[in-house]
């Protein structure tokens, strides 16, 4: 693989990576009427497979080519 692409591979991983964890962090929504809150709902299941493609990014990134 050619080292250029092996370079835009680890970037674009560890930037989706960084995405899926702050996507996952960060509430979502929230109904709250003065100080009691409601409803509270955050569904992370995009959170997760954004965080699996950032690491097979950066796993296909340390793989070596054909010599």
């Amino acid at each position: 693989m050619n080292k250029s692409i092996q370079t835009i591979l680890l970037v674009a991983g560890i930037v989706i990576l960084c995405y899926g964890i702050y996507t996952m962090i960060q509430p979502e929504a929230q109904v709250s009427i003065g100080d009691v809150a409601l409803v509270k709902a955050q569904d992370n299941t995009n959170s997760y497979i954004t965080m699996a493609i950032g690491v097979a990014a950066i796993a296909l990134s340390f793989l070596k080519g054909k010599k």
